[in-house]
């Protein structure tokens, strides 16, 4: 079996010019730029002392204050060697990254989601649209500075028999919950406390 050292030498004799590499936690992680990241992946795959050859996950990561606010991270398991790595790829709104589906087919609805919940575009995917919200839905949700609480919501209206699109309505004022446990007693007056305590 390889030693993690020993990949990682190896990883940055073949790609260190490319890569930058970090290491928390006992995992590896790459971060690569937009051009060399298909070589990086398929050098991680294909190569026999990397054999990284499954995709775990694809997710985006959204950071508003950078000029690339967006991070594309993918997550390897070598099963060979029971190791893990992370490779990172930044990005903008408009900028698309390659997609990895001729590298790692499951990588499809990976892609998918990252660009239905934060917009991120990937170039040569062979079906990229929306995969969790609906086909009308404008923004996307796991962006920052998306609303908390949107605009509309969507419901299936049993009398007209198609899906509808309505205004929110919060159908209760905000509450603040203390989450105190009965048995601490609340810092505060509670409803009603307030006859119990006159009386004594």
């Amino acid at each position: 079996m390889t030693d993690f050292a020993d990949i990682r030498d190896h990883i940055a004799a073949h790609h260190g010019e490319q890569t930058e590499a970090s290491e928390a936690f006992g995992e590896l992680t790459l971060t690569v730029g937009r051009a060399h990241l298909l070589n990086l992946i398929a050098f991680l795959r294909d190569d026999p002392i990397c054999r990284f050859n499954m995709l775990i996950d694809l997710c985006g990561v959204d950071y508003p204050s950078r000029a690339r606010r967006f991070e594309v991270v993918y997550h390897f398991l070598s099963m060979a060697h029971n190791t893990r790595i992370r490779v990172k790829c930044t990005t903008d709104e408009t900028t698309p990254v390659m997609s990895v589906v001729s590298l790692f087919p499951n990588a499809d609805w990976y892609e998918r989601e990252a660009f239905d919940m934060y917009g991120i575009v990937f170039d040569q995917h062979p079906d990229l649209r929306r995969i969790l919200t609906d086909y009308g839905f404008e923004g996307y949700p796991l962006r920052k500075d998306f609303p908390l609480t949107g605009f509309v919501e969507v419901r299936y209206d049993e009398e007209r028999k198609e899906v509808i699109y309505e205004p929110v309505v919060l159908q209760q004022e905000f509450r603040n919950f203390d989450f105190l446990s009965p048995w601490e007693g609340a810092k505060y007056i509670l409803p009603g406390d307030e006859k119990s305590e006159a009386a004594e």
